[in-house]
């Protein structure tokens, strides 16, 4: 069976001829971290992006215009690589489901310093958040009480396999100390 493919029709003086076929632009969804790091660092940057729409629209109830704007894409980028997230409304307006099984590439500590982890879905993405918010307001003041709920807690990465959590309040002090974790955002920047 013939693959059905767009082609190019081009007039040549009176008559239409067809010609190569049209490129179709390849919509970059990575389902891995192993296909996240196989893209361009420009991919990348703009997967990155396009999970923070997601979020802050879920979090904030921003607009996808609103949200899409903030992080420097185009509404219809969003769209297309991250719609299964969305729902389109009555009024034609888009609003984040209430949860997603995005790829987030997110930075948390480990006993080594800084590391990139790859999770599958908002939930997890959002208590990793929780952990890090925990982590910071230790760090900041000394109270440990909101890190106790995370010593016990199983989150799994996008291989679905447990991500270790530092709870420990003697290593997240050294950590702190020797500033390896003053990370300023959650989210994994390319840059």
């Amino acid at each position: 069976m013939a693959s059905k493919k767009k082609l190019k029709r081009k007039t040549i003086g009176n008559r239409a001829t067809t010609t190569s076929p049209v490129k179709k632009r390849k919509i970059t969804r990575p389902r891995t971290s192993k296909q996240f790091y196989a893209l361009p660092e420009v991919q990348q940057e703009t997967w990155s992006r396009v999970t923070h729409v997601i979020s802050k629209m879920r979090s904030e109830g921003a607009s996808l215009t609103q949200a899409s704007r903030e992080f420097g894409l185009d509404p219809r980028i969003v769209r297309n690589r991250a719609g299964s997230a969305l729902r389109k409304t009555k009024n034609g307006r888009y609003v984040a489901r209430p949860s997603d099984k995005l790829l987030r590439v997110l930075v948390i500590p480990s006993p080594d310093g800084l590391t990139e982890v790859a999770v599958r879905g908002s939930e997890t993405a959002s208590r990793i958040a929780e952990y890090s918010a925990a982590v910071q307001k230790y760090l900041q003041t000394g109270d440990a009480s909101r890190l106790k709920k995370f010593r016990r807690m199983k989150l799994l990465d996008e291989k679905g396999e447990r991500i270790k959590l530092v709870t420990d309040l003697a290593e997240l002090q050294k950590l702190g100390s020797a500033g390896v974790l003053s990370f300023e955002s959650l989210y994994r920047s390319v840059v």
